[in-house]
Formats: C-alpha cells, structure tokens, sequence
C-alpha cells in the first residue's frame, strides 16, 4: 500500500508525468516514446488495471481519496495529493474527475497476433481526431468487433481523450499498427478476411451486401470528410455502404462505424 503524499509545488519532478496534457503534439511525441499513458476518472483508471497495465503514479485532490482507497491499497505505485488548483497548474485544464494516474504502456502486438482467431475487424485510415477515434473504439467493443488495425499516421489510441472518449474500451480491444500502408492490407485480405470499404460512392447498400454472412469481413474506414483513399478503396474487395434518407450522404464517422459495425455482425 502506497500512503498519500502531499505535493505542494507544480514544479516538483514527481509529478512530471502529468504536466500540459492539453499540449497535444507534446504529449504525441511524448507518451509512446517514454512508455507512459494517462488514464483519467475513476472508472478509466480501474478499466486500464483490470486490463493489466502497471501503474506508475497518481494524481488525487482529497475528495477522490475514499472513492480510490481500494486502489492506493492494492498498488505499491506512488500516489500524489494535491489541491484542485496546483492540479490545474501542472495538467493545464480543470481536472475536473479529479483522479489521474500514470500507466505504463505495453508492447503493441502485430497485426497477425491480432487477426489469429478474429472474425470481424476494423481496419482504420487517417484517423487522427482523437475524440472519433475513442468513439469508434467503444462501439467496436459494444458491437462485437474483434479487433482494430490502423494506419500509420492514425491516432493513438492511449491519448488521454481517446481512452477517456472510449470508457477504457481501448484497453478491451486488441489492435496493431498495419505498416507499409496500404500494401499491409494484403496480409490482411491472405489471412482469409474480405476487405469491405465503406464509401458512399460506388457501393452496395449493406442490405444487399448481406456482409454478415461472410466467414471474416475487414471493414475499413477513413477519416471524418474525405474518407478512405483512392489506394486504400483501390485495395478493398467490395465496397458497401449505410442506406441514407432526405438527402444526406454521409454520416460522422463515429456514428457511421457504429452502425457499419452492427450490419457486418447482424445484417
């Protein structure tokens, strides 16, 4: 068991984990390179243990203390206090959940240790908006998806607004990095899985796709606004889309993954 210690100056290097998390292309560059991500609330926190991760630190103003005490009694990990205000010094933004902890990271798996045994996968391309790419996470779990595969330059999943976006499920659902891009898809495609690229050019309706009937299916996905590439549609063995009414051509791409993710597993 960790005892609380009270940190008093933002300056102080043991809460160095935590300092401008609002400063995004910091932490990018920073979280994967020194093997650290942060989880914040409650719930994120004892999702991301319950995953396994090993926690580093936390960050606690006093009301949070009883709500954690379990955690801070199972963990040898230590655990700053500070006031409301110094939190706000050191992250950059009201923390509002009040509880942050530091989490390791763990080594990414490939993307053939994820596809081994999946059925249903997403395959994402330039998804860099980090509150899409959690949403598209949470309904990957929810909605029975067995995996994730990104791109190269896709976002990172442990970005504190992804895991917070997603309720941890990035933490449920395994994913890998798919590297060159888009040649990797033809792994993909030989470890027996149809590449479906939802577009909504040139496609079928998924009611006469009828994709939920195929053995394993990699529905791929690319960014809010200009979608997947042409090299990326290029690579797909078909293309589907969601039937749309009153004019409207497109859906946010959280939502359209939400429902693409249900057609591929239901119908």
């Amino acid at each position: 068991m960790s005892e609380p210690i009270t940190v008093t100056d933002a300056a102080d290097p043991r809460l160095s984990d935590y300092t401008d998390l609002t400063d995004v292309e910091l932490r990018r560059r920073r979280e994967p390179a020194e093997g650290l991500f942060i989880a914040e609330g409650e719930k994120v926190i004892r999702r991301a243990l319950a995953a396994g991760f090993r926690m580093r630190s936390m960050l606690l103003t006093a009301k949070w203390l009883g709500v954690m005490g379990d955690v801070i009694a199972e963990t040898d990990a230590p655990v700053h206090l500070v006031e409301p205000a110094l939190a706000e010094q050191v992250t950059g933004y009201h923390v509002h959940r009040g509880a942050l902890a530091s989490m390791e990271r763990k080594p990414l798996p490939t993307a053939a240790e994820v596809l081994d045994g999946a059925r249903r996968v997403a395959v994402l391309e330039g998804l860099v908006d980090h509150t899409n790419l959690g949403a598209i996470f949470r309904s990957a779990a929810a909605l029975g998806m067995d995996a994730v595969l990104l791109s190269p330059d896709c976002a990172d999943p442990l970005y504190r607004r992804a895991v917070k976006t997603s309720m941890g499920a990035v933490f449920s659902v395994p994913y890998a990095r798919l590297d060159p891009w888009p040649d990797s898809l033809a792994a993909v495609r030989a470890a027996g899985f149809e590449l479906l690229a939802l577009t909504p050019s040139g496609a079928e309706d998924f009611t006469v796709a009828k994709s939920h009937l195929l053995p394993r299916a990699a529905l791929m996905l690319g960014a809010e606004g200009d979608g997947l590439t042409p090299k990326a549609l290029a690579a797909a063995d078909q293309r589907v889309r969601i039937p749309m009414a009153h004019g409207i051509d497109s859906l946010n791409v959280g939502a359209a993954a939400a429902i693409a993710f249900y057609a591929v597993n239901h119908g």
